[in-house]
């Protein structure tokens, strides 16, 4: 019998969040920590990661801070092993790390499209890929990649950074397919736009504010804990039957 009451209970389970010193990523943390799980908190700015893990530890004792580059493999792998060399397995990738570079698409230069390309498509493939190892070796592991709605709209000035979380959403079906007999599942978070640090400047601006909620259903921007509450489930048992999967967590913007 499924015990849906506890379906979020994560004690003695261990996640992985990249680009876990910013907003959205901290945010992920947080819940896997209060839910039981051991985080690995993981991110280029070691300060950043080892601040998140602080305020882990505020609610359970257990997490790890660890300092890589999404765009080198290498670390990825020595990041990865850093993990099994602690706690023998790894049951959830919140793979969230990524930028973004804004300019009109005739602006974009050779150097930004590997800025950006190496980060958010190569770099999250190859975590994937690396952790997607040690869980089919384990026979079991959910990945949730970070997307965004600008996998499916055109928005102005984001050509690379869309053409990137187009890849994620592709290259998370393929892998979806090829992991399932393994009992890992994969699956895309896709973002619409949220409160964080980073749309700080947009909610600044009441004008511009204004006309992009006037494009959003629900009549808001989203909250950090929309996003969590979505990874949650689906690396909750309650979500088993979902893999290889774009959710849309957007409020409706891209229903039309």
């Amino acid at each position: 019998m499924t015990n849906y009451k506890d379906a979020l209970n994560f004690k003695g389970k261990v996640a992985i969040v990249t680009g876990a010193g910013g907003s959205i990523g901290r945010e992920i943390s947080k819940g896997f920590a209060q839910c039981g799980a051991n985080v690995i908190v993981a991110d280029l700015f070691l300060d950043k990661a080892e601040e998140t893990v602080k305020e882990l530890e505020s609610v359970e004792e257990g997490h790890m801070s660890v300092q890589f580059d999404v765009t080198d493999i290498e670390s990825i792998k020595a990041m990865v092993e850093a993990v099994i060399n602690r706690y023998g397995k790894i049951d959830f990738l919140a793979n969230h790390a990524g930028m973004n570079i804004r300019k009109p698409a005739i602006e974009f230069t050779e150097a930004d499209w590997d800025k950006v390309c190496g980060t958010n498509l190569k770099g999250s493939f190859f975590v994937a890929q690396t952790v997607g190892k040690k869980m089919i070796e384990n026979g079991y592991g959910r990945i949730v990649s970070t997307g965004s709605v600008s996998a499916k709209r055109g928005h102005p000035n984001l050509a690379i950074y869309a053409a990137t979380k187009g890849g994620i959403a592709q290259y998370t079906k393929v892998l979806a397919n090829e992991w399932a007999k393994y009992g890992v599942n994969v699956n895309v978070l896709c973002p619409g736009y949220v409160r964080t640090n980073q749309t700080a400047s947009l909610l600044a601006d009441k004008e511009r504010y204004e006309k992009m909620v006037s494009m959003i259903p629900v009549g808001k921007f989203g909250e950090m804990t929309d996003m969590v509450g979505t990874v949650l489930f689906l690396c909750s048992d309650i979500s088993n039957y979902i893999t290889g999967q774009a959710i849309y967590v957007d409020g409706g913007r891209t229903i039309d």
